[in-house]
């Protein structure tokens, strides 16, 4: 019975966040990804507006939605976590695929990609900026654990998770570390699977718990607003102060500095503090956790608790885990 309640806690029966049904194929591979995995990313250049004095920084987040067809956020400022900031300007817009050409469009303008740059036109047509794609990586990704960690996984084999499985030397959703933890840093770097004609909870989803008990979500957020149920949030607590997702099938890193509750017999004193890096930017700054997330832990407890990351019925993948205990 007990190892039963443990793998029903592990691949998360109590679906933190709704439904998991995905539709249309995952890929993990993006060689067989097909062209819109390659029209996909973001974009980054510079807005050359006649009533602007000065060039603007401007960035762009095209998310393929399956079958030539993508949906666009326009930010004024420059990328999320690079210039744009919550409450900066941004325009959405749909666009489709004809003869090879993606074209948006819009009611202030249009964009078109094609040869691997995205052209900004006004109404009339007028050219107002070309845009480069780019591939933006973590600070952190491949960081080695410093001296006094305990590696968590290198590739090599699941020793550390008394739940876990390995394919192609990462380590696949669904995974509870044996041993517990109180207080910590820790560093584990993810990677979600490219679903393009999936949706909301259903595209790429899996959870990072802390000692079993708060989940921060792991998602395919790119392009989304940044709530508590997307990428980088704890669920019904807390929203990312910004959304550093990345495009699918790019590595992505967490960095948590955890303190956990305090305890005075069966008594909280005071709340589990946690700070979090979502590929180098912060978007928890010793956030108080005030409770519980669904998915994990039955309750709050004195003691340690392990690592868990939520099986969602997607292909999510990890690797370079390890923590240092304070």
């Amino acid at each position: 019975m007990l190892g039963r309640l443990m793998f029903a806690t592990v691949i998360g029966l109590a679906f933190a966040g709704g439904g998991f049904a995905a539709d249309g194929p995952s890929f993990i591979d993006p060689a067989e990804a097909g062209p819109d995995f390659a029209i996909q990313g973001e974009y980054q250049g510079e807005l050359k507006a006649p009533d602007q004095p000065e060039p603007m920084k401007v960035g762009a987040q095209v998310i393929a939605q399956g079958d030539g067809k993508f949906h666009g956020v326009f930010y004024f400022g420059g990328l999320p976590g690079d210039g744009w900031e919550r409450g900066m300007p941004q325009i959405e817009v749909d666009a489709t695929t004809e003869d090879g050409k993606v074209t948006f469009m819009g009611d202030t303008g249009s964009a078109v990609i094609a040869d691997g740059k995205m052209k900004v036109m006004d109404p009339s047509g007028m050219e107002l900026a070309e845009l480069s794609k780019v591939e933006r990586k973590s600070p952190t990704l491949g960081a080695a654990p410093p001296e006094g960690a305990k590696v968590l996984f290198d590739g090599k084999n699941t020793d550390a998770w008394k739940v876990g499985r390995v394919k192609n030397e990462l380590l696949q959703a669904g995974a509870m570390t044996k041993d517990e933890f109180g207080d910590f840093t820790f560093h584990i770097e993810f990677k979600t699977p490219f679903m393009p004609q999936a949706t909301g909870q259903g595209r790429g989803n899996s959870g990072m718990y802390l000692q079993n008990r708060y989940e921060c979500q792991i998602l395919d957020s790119f392009g989304l607003e940044g709530k508590d149920n997307e990428c980088g949030g704890f669920y019904q607590l807390k929203e990312p102060a910004v959304n550093m997702c990345l495009p699918p099938l790019s590595w992505q890193t967490y960095d948590v500095d955890f303190t956990a509750a305090r305890f005075d017999g069966d008594k909280k004193t005071s709340n589990a503090k946690v700070t979090i890096k979502h590929n180098g930017v912060v978007i928890h700054d010793n956030f108080e956790l005030p409770n519980l997330t669904p998915g994990g832990a039955p309750n709050e407890a004195p003691g340690r608790g392990p690592f868990m990351l939520q099986f969602h019925g997607n292909p999510v993948e990890f690797r370079n885990i390890w923590v240092v205990e304070k």
